[in-house]
Protein backbone atom coordinates (compact mmCIF):
# COMPACT_ATOMS: atom_id res chain seq x y z
CA UNK A 1 0.00 0.00 0.00
CA UNK A 2 2.84 2.58 0.73
CA UNK A 3 4.38 1.75 -2.76
CA UNK A 4 1.13 2.54 -4.06
CA UNK A 5 1.08 6.05 -2.19
CA UNK A 6 4.21 6.78 -3.38
CA UNK A 7 3.45 5.88 -6.97
CA UNK A 8 0.71 8.50 -6.73
CA UNK A 9 2.69 10.92 -4.97
CA UNK A 10 5.37 10.71 -8.22
CA UNK A 11 2.96 9.91 -10.70
CA UNK A 12 2.76 13.75 -11.62
CA UNK A 13 6.83 14.61 -11.49
CA UNK A 14 6.98 11.36 -13.75
CA UNK A 15 4.46 12.38 -16.04
CA UNK A 16 5.85 15.71 -16.36
CA UNK A 17 9.23 14.38 -17.40
CA UNK A 18 7.87 12.10 -19.62
CA UNK A 19 5.88 14.93 -21.43
CA UNK A 20 8.92 17.47 -21.28
CA UNK A 21 11.03 14.65 -22.74
CA UNK A 22 8.32 13.94 -25.65
CA UNK A 23 8.06 17.95 -26.34
CA UNK A 24 12.14 17.56 -26.85
CA UNK A 25 11.91 14.63 -29.02
CA UNK A 26 9.25 16.32 -31.12
CA UNK A 27 11.26 19.14 -31.67
CA UNK A 28 14.96 17.49 -32.62
CA UNK A 29 16.47 17.35 -36.22
CA UNK A 30 16.19 14.12 -37.45
CA UNK A 31 19.64 12.62 -38.49
CA UNK A 32 19.49 12.04 -42.30
CA UNK A 33 21.38 9.38 -44.90
CA UNK A 34 22.06 12.90 -47.08
CA UNK A 35 21.16 16.25 -47.57
CA UNK A 36 17.94 15.26 -48.12
CA UNK A 37 15.63 11.70 -48.23
CA UNK A 38 13.49 10.52 -50.97
CA UNK A 39 10.05 9.03 -49.44
CA UNK A 40 7.01 7.61 -51.50
CA UNK A 41 3.86 6.64 -49.90
CA UNK A 42 1.68 4.41 -51.68
CA UNK A 43 -2.39 5.17 -51.50
CA UNK A 44 -3.57 2.76 -48.60
CA UNK A 45 0.03 2.57 -47.07
CA UNK A 46 -1.09 2.08 -43.23
CA UNK A 47 0.69 4.52 -40.60
CA UNK A 48 3.04 1.84 -39.41
CA UNK A 49 3.88 1.00 -42.49
CA UNK A 50 4.08 4.87 -43.53
CA UNK A 51 6.68 5.09 -39.97
CA UNK A 52 8.61 2.45 -41.44
CA UNK A 53 9.30 3.44 -44.92
CA UNK A 54 10.58 6.77 -43.30
CA UNK A 55 13.32 5.02 -41.98
CA UNK A 56 14.10 2.79 -45.04
CA UNK A 57 14.45 5.57 -46.75
CA UNK A 58 17.41 7.20 -44.83
CA UNK A 59 15.78 8.62 -41.88
CA UNK A 60 17.31 7.44 -38.75
CA UNK A 61 14.87 7.63 -36.12
CA UNK A 62 12.82 4.85 -34.53
CA UNK A 63 9.71 3.44 -36.77
CA UNK A 64 8.03 2.23 -33.23
CA UNK A 65 8.61 5.74 -31.94
CA UNK A 66 7.50 7.64 -34.83
CA UNK A 67 4.37 5.37 -35.16
CA UNK A 68 2.79 6.37 -31.89
CA UNK A 69 3.72 9.86 -32.53
CA UNK A 70 1.53 9.98 -35.37
CA UNK A 71 -1.52 7.43 -33.78
CA UNK A 72 -1.28 9.93 -30.47
CA UNK A 73 -0.97 13.24 -32.65
CA UNK A 74 -5.18 12.50 -33.92
CA UNK A 75 -3.53 13.31 -37.55
CA UNK A 76 -2.43 9.52 -38.67
CA UNK A 77 -5.74 9.24 -40.84
CA UNK A 78 -4.75 12.60 -42.47
CA UNK A 79 -1.35 11.57 -43.74
CA UNK A 80 -1.22 11.53 -47.88
CA UNK A 81 0.31 9.13 -50.52
CA UNK A 82 2.60 10.58 -52.48
CA UNK A 83 6.04 11.51 -53.17
CA UNK A 84 8.09 13.79 -50.78
CA UNK A 85 11.83 15.54 -50.03
CA UNK A 86 12.79 15.03 -46.25
CA UNK A 87 15.31 18.04 -45.93
CA UNK A 88 18.08 18.89 -43.13
CA UNK A 89 16.83 20.46 -40.15
CA UNK A 90 13.16 18.33 -40.60
CA UNK A 91 12.00 16.81 -36.92
CA UNK A 92 8.95 14.26 -36.19
CA UNK A 93 6.79 17.32 -35.79
CA UNK A 94 7.39 19.24 -38.93
CA UNK A 95 7.46 15.42 -41.03
CA UNK A 96 3.94 14.61 -39.64
CA UNK A 97 2.71 18.67 -40.80
CA UNK A 98 4.26 18.01 -44.53
CA UNK A 99 2.68 14.59 -44.48
CA UNK A 100 -0.48 15.72 -43.59
CA UNK A 101 -0.47 18.93 -45.92
CA UNK A 102 0.44 17.17 -48.66
CA UNK A 103 3.49 18.87 -49.51
CA UNK A 104 4.95 16.54 -51.93
CA UNK A 105 8.30 17.41 -53.47
CA UNK A 106 7.23 19.15 -56.99
CA UNK A 107 9.20 19.44 -59.92
CA UNK A 108 7.98 21.32 -62.82
CA UNK A 109 8.51 21.55 -66.72
CA UNK A 110 7.61 23.98 -69.73
CA UNK A 111 5.73 23.27 -72.76
CA UNK A 112 6.64 26.04 -75.22
CA UNK A 113 4.18 27.66 -77.72
CA UNK A 114 4.84 26.70 -81.30
CA UNK A 115 6.69 23.68 -80.05
CA UNK A 116 6.41 20.45 -82.06
CA UNK A 117 5.94 16.74 -80.76
CA UNK A 118 9.83 15.98 -81.01
CA UNK A 119 10.57 19.18 -79.03
CA UNK A 120 7.71 18.18 -76.59
CA UNK A 121 9.23 14.70 -75.55
CA UNK A 122 12.84 15.76 -75.57
CA UNK A 123 11.72 18.38 -73.03
CA UNK A 124 10.34 15.40 -70.84
CA UNK A 125 13.36 13.24 -71.33
CA UNK A 126 15.48 16.11 -69.74
CA UNK A 127 12.87 16.72 -67.19
CA UNK A 128 14.07 16.66 -63.48
CA UNK A 129 13.12 12.89 -61.55
CA UNK A 130 10.68 12.22 -64.49
CA UNK A 131 10.36 8.84 -65.13
CA UNK A 132 10.13 8.29 -69.17
CA UNK A 133 7.89 5.66 -69.52
CA UNK A 134 7.38 6.84 -73.00
CA UNK A 135 10.44 5.86 -74.29
CA UNK A 136 11.47 3.95 -77.42
CA UNK A 137 7.44 4.01 -78.07
CA UNK A 138 6.74 5.10 -81.74
CA UNK A 139 4.20 8.07 -81.55
CA UNK A 140 1.27 6.16 -82.52
CA UNK A 141 1.71 3.96 -79.94
CA UNK A 142 2.35 6.93 -76.99
CA UNK A 143 -1.80 8.77 -78.35
CA UNK A 144 -2.73 5.08 -78.07
CA UNK A 145 -1.70 4.46 -74.36
CA UNK A 146 -3.15 8.12 -73.69
CA UNK A 147 -6.38 6.84 -74.93
CA UNK A 148 -6.75 8.75 -78.22
CA UNK A 149 -5.37 5.54 -80.81
CA UNK A 150 -5.22 6.51 -84.06
CA UNK A 151 -4.63 10.47 -83.77
CA UNK A 152 -1.80 12.32 -84.73
CA UNK A 153 0.24 13.68 -81.75
CA UNK A 154 1.16 17.01 -83.34
CA UNK A 155 -0.43 20.38 -81.53
CA UNK A 156 -2.74 17.98 -79.34
CA UNK A 157 -1.07 19.21 -76.18
CA UNK A 158 -1.75 22.22 -74.32
CA UNK A 159 1.40 24.47 -73.82
CA UNK A 160 2.22 25.53 -70.27
CA UNK A 161 4.16 24.85 -67.38
CA UNK A 162 3.30 21.46 -65.03
CA UNK A 163 4.70 20.60 -61.79
CA UNK A 164 4.82 17.03 -60.68
CA UNK A 165 5.89 14.58 -58.50
CA UNK A 166 9.67 13.21 -58.49
CA UNK A 167 8.75 9.81 -60.32
CA UNK A 168 5.54 10.95 -61.85
CA UNK A 169 4.99 9.42 -65.59
CA UNK A 170 5.44 11.29 -68.51
CA UNK A 171 3.00 9.62 -70.28
CA UNK A 172 1.07 11.54 -67.28
CA UNK A 173 2.19 14.75 -67.74
CA UNK A 174 0.89 14.18 -71.23
CA UNK A 175 -2.10 12.94 -70.66
CA UNK A 176 -2.64 16.41 -68.43
CA UNK A 177 -1.16 18.58 -70.93
CA UNK A 178 -3.87 16.87 -73.66
CA UNK A 179 -6.65 17.00 -71.35
CA UNK A 180 -6.02 20.63 -70.57
CA UNK A 181 -5.86 21.62 -74.57
CA UNK A 182 -9.24 19.60 -74.80
CA UNK A 183 -10.72 22.14 -72.19
CA UNK A 184 -8.82 25.41 -73.56
CA UNK A 185 -9.98 24.06 -77.24
CA UNK A 186 -13.67 23.47 -76.33
CA UNK A 187 -13.67 26.68 -74.33
CA UNK A 188 -12.55 28.84 -77.55
CA UNK A 189 -14.90 26.76 -79.67
CA UNK A 190 -17.64 28.30 -78.06
CA UNK A 191 -16.37 31.47 -78.71
CA UNK A 192 -16.39 31.51 -82.29
CA UNK A 193 -17.89 34.04 -84.28
CA UNK A 194 -20.38 33.39 -86.75
CA UNK A 195 -18.64 33.66 -90.04
CA UNK A 196 -15.90 31.61 -89.34
CA UNK A 197 -15.15 29.41 -92.48
CA UNK A 198 -14.02 26.82 -89.72
CA UNK A 199 -16.39 24.09 -89.25
CA UNK A 200 -14.89 21.82 -86.68
CA UNK A 201 -12.43 22.28 -83.43
CA UNK A 202 -10.21 20.01 -85.31
CA UNK A 203 -9.92 22.80 -87.90
CA UNK A 204 -9.36 25.74 -85.50
CA UNK A 205 -6.87 23.99 -83.58
CA UNK A 206 -4.85 23.51 -87.38
CA UNK A 207 -5.34 26.71 -88.42
CA UNK A 208 -4.07 27.87 -84.63
CA UNK A 209 -1.21 26.29 -85.00
CA UNK A 210 -0.32 28.35 -88.09
CA UNK A 211 -1.11 31.16 -86.46
CA UNK A 212 1.38 30.49 -83.61
CA UNK A 213 3.88 29.40 -86.14
CA UNK A 214 3.87 32.70 -88.56
CA UNK A 215 3.61 35.24 -85.15
CA UNK A 216 5.89 37.46 -84.41
CA UNK A 217 4.30 39.66 -82.30
CA UNK A 218 1.48 39.01 -80.04
CA UNK A 219 -1.01 41.85 -81.14
CA UNK A 220 -0.54 40.92 -85.03
CA UNK A 221 -2.24 37.22 -84.41
CA UNK A 222 -5.89 38.13 -84.82
CA UNK A 223 -5.01 40.12 -88.22
CA UNK A 224 -2.80 37.02 -89.01
CA UNK A 225 -5.67 34.95 -88.72
CA UNK A 226 -7.89 37.05 -90.61
CA UNK A 227 -5.49 37.00 -93.72
CA UNK A 228 -5.78 32.82 -93.31
CA UNK A 229 -10.04 33.09 -93.05
CA UNK A 230 -10.41 35.50 -96.01
CA UNK A 231 -8.25 33.21 -97.78
CA UNK A 232 -10.68 30.07 -96.87
CA UNK A 233 -13.58 31.74 -97.58
CA UNK A 234 -12.67 32.34 -101.17
CA UNK A 235 -10.95 29.03 -101.63
CA UNK A 236 -7.39 31.00 -101.93
CA UNK A 237 -3.92 28.57 -101.35
CA UNK A 238 -3.01 29.38 -97.92
CA UNK A 239 0.62 29.31 -99.10
CA UNK A 240 2.57 29.58 -95.32
CA UNK A 241 5.52 28.80 -95.00
CA UNK A 242 5.87 26.78 -91.64
CA UNK A 243 3.54 24.23 -92.77
CA UNK A 244 5.74 23.49 -96.03
CA UNK A 245 8.79 23.53 -93.56
CA UNK A 246 6.79 20.81 -90.95
CA UNK A 247 6.20 18.46 -93.99
CA UNK A 248 9.65 18.86 -95.25
CA UNK A 249 10.76 16.78 -91.76
CA UNK A 250 14.55 16.44 -91.39
CA UNK A 251 15.09 17.29 -95.06
CA UNK A 252 14.75 20.90 -93.99
CA UNK A 253 18.44 22.31 -93.78
CA UNK A 254 17.62 25.46 -92.32
CA UNK A 255 16.94 27.21 -95.47
CA UNK A 256 13.40 27.40 -97.43
CA UNK A 257 14.47 27.10 -100.98
CA UNK A 258 12.01 27.39 -104.39
CA UNK A 259 12.39 23.52 -105.02
CA UNK A 260 10.76 22.89 -101.46
CA UNK A 261 7.66 25.12 -102.34
CA UNK A 262 6.98 22.94 -105.00
CA UNK A 263 7.92 19.43 -103.24
CA UNK A 264 4.47 18.30 -102.90
CA UNK A 265 3.67 16.75 -99.49
CA UNK A 266 0.10 16.56 -97.42
CA UNK A 267 1.24 19.77 -95.25
CA UNK A 268 2.63 21.73 -98.36
CA UNK A 269 -0.13 24.37 -98.31
CA UNK A 270 1.49 26.00 -101.89
CA UNK A 271 0.28 22.56 -103.99
CA UNK A 272 -2.72 21.42 -101.93
CA UNK A 273 -5.74 24.05 -101.44
CA UNK A 274 -7.28 24.29 -97.69
CA UNK A 275 -5.59 23.65 -93.99
CA UNK A 276 -3.36 20.89 -93.79
CA UNK A 277 -4.29 17.53 -92.80
CA UNK A 278 -2.94 17.71 -88.59
CA UNK A 279 -1.64 20.51 -86.66
CA UNK A 280 1.93 21.79 -87.10
CA UNK A 281 2.12 22.69 -83.35
CA UNK A 282 1.58 23.58 -80.11
CA UNK A 283 -0.80 26.72 -80.52
CA UNK A 284 -1.25 29.02 -77.04
CA UNK A 285 -4.53 30.33 -75.92
CA UNK A 286 -3.90 33.25 -77.58
CA UNK A 287 -3.91 31.67 -81.33
CA UNK A 288 -6.61 30.12 -80.46
CA UNK A 289 -8.82 32.84 -80.16
CA UNK A 290 -7.17 34.40 -82.97
CA UNK A 291 -8.34 31.38 -85.21
CA UNK A 292 -11.81 31.71 -83.76
CA UNK A 293 -12.12 35.28 -83.32
CA UNK A 294 -9.81 36.90 -86.30
CA UNK A 295 -9.57 40.33 -87.11
CA UNK A 296 -12.11 41.56 -89.64
CA UNK A 297 -11.47 43.13 -92.75
CA UNK A 298 -10.10 42.26 -96.33
CA UNK A 299 -6.22 41.84 -95.65
CA UNK A 300 -5.52 38.62 -98.19
CA UNK A 301 -1.28 39.14 -97.98
CA UNK A 302 1.16 40.06 -94.93
CA UNK A 303 4.98 40.33 -94.77
CA UNK A 304 7.20 40.94 -92.10
CA UNK A 305 8.18 44.57 -91.61
CA UNK A 306 11.85 42.74 -89.93
CA UNK A 307 10.83 44.01 -86.52
CA UNK A 308 9.12 41.35 -85.52
CA UNK A 309 5.31 43.00 -87.01
CA UNK A 310 3.71 42.43 -90.07
CA UNK A 311 2.30 44.34 -92.51
CA UNK A 312 -1.21 43.34 -94.31
CA UNK A 313 -2.25 44.14 -97.45
CA UNK A 314 -5.63 43.60 -99.59
CA UNK A 315 -4.39 42.82 -103.12
CA UNK A 316 -1.59 41.25 -104.68
CA UNK A 317 0.01 44.94 -105.97
CA UNK A 318 -0.13 46.09 -102.35
CA UNK A 319 1.52 43.21 -101.23
CA UNK A 320 4.48 43.53 -103.61
CA UNK A 321 5.25 46.87 -102.71
CA UNK A 322 5.26 45.69 -98.80
CA UNK A 323 7.73 42.91 -100.18
CA UNK A 324 9.97 45.72 -102.02
CA UNK A 325 10.06 47.81 -98.78
CA UNK A 326 10.67 45.54 -96.22
CA UNK A 327 12.21 42.28 -97.62
CA UNK A 328 14.29 43.26 -100.83
CA UNK A 329 15.45 46.45 -99.49
CA UNK A 330 17.29 44.69 -97.29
Amino acid sequence: MRRFFTFVKWFPVLAALLGGSAAWWLNQDLRLSGETVDLSIEPGTPVRAVAQLVGDAGVDVNPTLLYWWFRLSGQARLIRAGSYEIEAGASPRSLLQKLVRGEEALRAVTLVEGWNFSQVKAALAKAEQLKSESKGLPDYMIMKVLGRPGLHPEGRFFPDTYTYAKGSSDLALLRRAMRAMDKNLDAVWRQRLPDTPLKTPEQALILASIVEKETGRASDRPMIAGVFANRLRIGMMLQTDPTVIYGLGDAFDGNLHKRDLQTDTPWNTYTRAGLPPTPIAMPGKPALLAAVRPAAGKALYFVARGDGSSEFSASLEEHNRAVNKYQRSH
